[in-house]
């Protein structure tokens, strides 16, 4: 098997994660923050050291500014939920992916109101085109990079129109951290959400949100309400980080696979990892573009590891079944939950074929696919 679906799900994970969960599981993973016993002192400071590295990742100022969350979507629902109240505007755009577009639409039939940015056709906004509809604005709600074809935002720019106007910006960065480079307080972002299983090469069930200076925890509702370890006899969910938005146990096993995955990363260096991924991906736009395959491109440098194009005369879906069944090439077909995307870059409504490497592809393993898309294209041709 040829693994190109990574922007869903990193895989393989490195083995330092699989003995990370697996150590957690048998030698002291037990719940953090409720005892005073050894393992479960062993079990806070892991999970502090983990808190600690992801801000050191994004230039956070303080490790419990990183609350956790199961996932990048668990985490924009905090921040949208939390923040958004009817009456309300929120700015966002036509590149976000359902994590932002649904819990959005659930505020504006709440009585919010949501202005969409349309992107140009490359998948990439216009910071001017924020910058005339902003004024009013609790809210910008934007993705980084794209899920469907890596197109990067300008966040720092937006970041600067979001202070200028007096508005909470709020990063979905499901595809880019640990991927590139994120400074959050450089880049003026509030608010990042953000998975663990992608490019921190952790296990699915984490992630997090980065909360901001600027963010008024008092006015940043929880999701959940329930024990944290702290403040137990007040029946008030307490207002310190970031246990306000941690009720409950954590994900222990997770967080410390998570913990190994972030220090792999920490280890490569977000430059070295970036570096690989534009190589491949640039390999791989190349070689499929010369197929013949109409390409979704954000005509950028540094676009994030995504390559989504189609082949004139085939669906997506029907690409994506030879390619596993005939080639054992992983990819991920349709609109990836992503339509206003898919639509803007005009792939709608059927979506694209979507190629996405990893840390651990090969050249060999790019020109394979390469070449199945080529044999793809050429039937086609045939069949014409």
């Amino acid at each position: 098997m040829i693994y190109l679906d990574n922007a869903a799900t990193s895989w393989p994970k490195p083995e330092s994660v699989r003995q990370a969960i697996v150590e957690a599981l048998d030698q002291y993973g037990a719940n953090p923050g409720r005892s005073s016993h050894q393992m479960a002192i062993q079990t806070a400071e892991m999970i502090f050291r983990t808190r600690a590295g992801l801000a050191r990742l994004i230039n956070a100022e303080a490790p419990e500014r990183i609350a956790f969350c199961t996932n990048a979507t668990d985490a924009l629902n905090l921040a949208i939920f939390g923040l958004v109240r009817p009456g309300d505007k929120v700015v966002t755009s036509s590149m976000e992916h359902n994590s932002v577009r649904r819990p959005l639409r659930r505020m504006q039939d709440l009585g919010a109101e949501v202005i969409t940015v349309q992107a140009e056709r490359t998948g990439v906004v216009n910071p001017d085109a924020i910058r005339a509809v902003v004024d009013g604005a609790k809210l910008i709600a934007i993705t980084h990079g794209s899920n469907v074809n890596g197109a990067i935002q300008p966040i720092a720019t937006i970041g600067r129109i979001a202070r200028e106007a007096g508005a909470l910006l709020l990063v979905d960065a499901a595809q880019t951290i640990g991927a590139m480079p994120i400074d959050v307080r450089e880049m003026q972002v509030d608010l990042l959400a953000f998975p663990g299983h992608k490019s921190l090469l952790g296990p699915s069930g984490t992630g997090g949100l980065y909360i901001g200076e600027r963010v008024n925890v008092a006015d940043l509702e929880p999701l959940h309400a329930g024990g944290t370890g702290l403040r137990s006899e007040d029946d008030m969910q307490p207002l310190e980080l970031p246990y306000r938005y941690e009720s409950g146990t954590v994900n222990t096993l997770g967080i410390a696979g998570l913990a190994a995955g972030l220090k792999h990363v920490m280890t490569l260096g977000i430059d070295q990892i970036q570096a690989h991924h534009g190589e491949r991906r640039a390999r791989l736009a190349a070689g499929i573009a010369e197929s013949g395959a109409t390409m979704f491109e954000p005509e950028q440098s540094g676009a994030a590891d995504v390559v989504s194009f189609g082949i004139p005369g085939w669906q997506p879906a029907d690409v994506g079944s030879v390619l596993d069944q005939a080639f054992g090439i992983a990819c991920r077909t349709g609109l990836h939950c992503a339509p206003g995307a898919c639509a803007t870059i005009g792939a709608g409504p059927n979506g694209t074929i979507r190629f996405s490497p990893g840390l651990t592809t090969t050249v060999e393993e790019i020109d394979a696919a390469i070449e199945a898309v080529a044999a793809i294209a050429s039937e086609a041709m045939v069949r014409s």
